[in-house]
């Protein structure tokens, strides 16, 4: 049986740890949380995230607590390959491949989400957002903890989202049960959101990846 965590209500412990060779012990620890229903703070390439299993629906909810997130709003997933999926995506299609290239990297493809995801991380929408992340501590975290794991932007939805973990939100510090410390991050805009579920494809947002960078993929094949 899965252990749980129990949130005591206090600060999460913080981690410090390298963004360039993160210690395979914190990794490992981390993982270990993920896999009680906890939630982490962890870096990716610009912005800290906030981490679950995203197969867990204790979790998933748990996410959307803590960021006060209407249940509407999907959460996207990190996976660490291409090989990973068909565990979150029903098909892909031929023209999406090509943005697949990207990664790793800050664009997130939006696919048609497979029977077995939650329904509760797709807000209902039946579409899942993916990114293969290019920072060393998501893709290490991602690859122990052997499974998706959310990549939803740690902050307070309608907030900005931090790029320092004194930056934080207290009630995102106080629920988290871990925060991984890699100093500070690059900052700027989230990833490129590309919804392939149609063709066209359509940007809805603009990110680190600009918009002439996806219609030259797309061009080019």
């Amino acid at each position: 049986m899965k252990k749980r965590l129990r949130n005591s209500g206090r600060t999460a412990k913080v981690v410090r740890i390298d963004s360039s060779r993160p210690d395979p012990n914190d990794i490992r620890m981390a993982a270990r949380i993920l896999g009680q229903e906890g939630i982490l703070v962890f870096p990716t390439h610009g912005l800290y995230g906030l981490g679950a299993d995203a197969f867990c629906n204790a979790s998933i909810r748990r996410v959307f607590a803590v960021k006060r997130r209407p249940a509407h709003q999907p959460l996207l997933v990190l996976l660490s390959g291409n090989k990973d999926m068909d565990r979150v995506v029903r098909t892909v299609p031929g023209y999406a491949e090509v943005l697949m290239g990207l990664w790793p990297g800050g664009i997130t493809v939006i696919f048609e989400a497979a029977d077995t995801v939650p329904v509760c991380l797709t807000g209902g929408t039946g579409k899942i957002g993916v990114r293969v992340p290019a920072h060393p501590v998501a893709k290490a975290l991602i690859e122990q903890f052997g499974g998706p794991v959310t990549g939803t932007s740690a902050n307070l939805s309608g907030f900005p989202a931090p790029a320092r973990v004194m930056d934080l939100d207290p009630e995102i510090r106080r629920q988290a049960d871990m925060v991984l410390d890699g100093g500070t991050l690059a900052g700027g805009p989230g990833s490129t959101i590309v919804d392939v579920t149609c063709w066209p494809v359509r940007v809805l947002r603009e990110g680190v990846v600009p918009r002439q960078a996806i219609d030259d993929v797309l061009r080019k094949g």
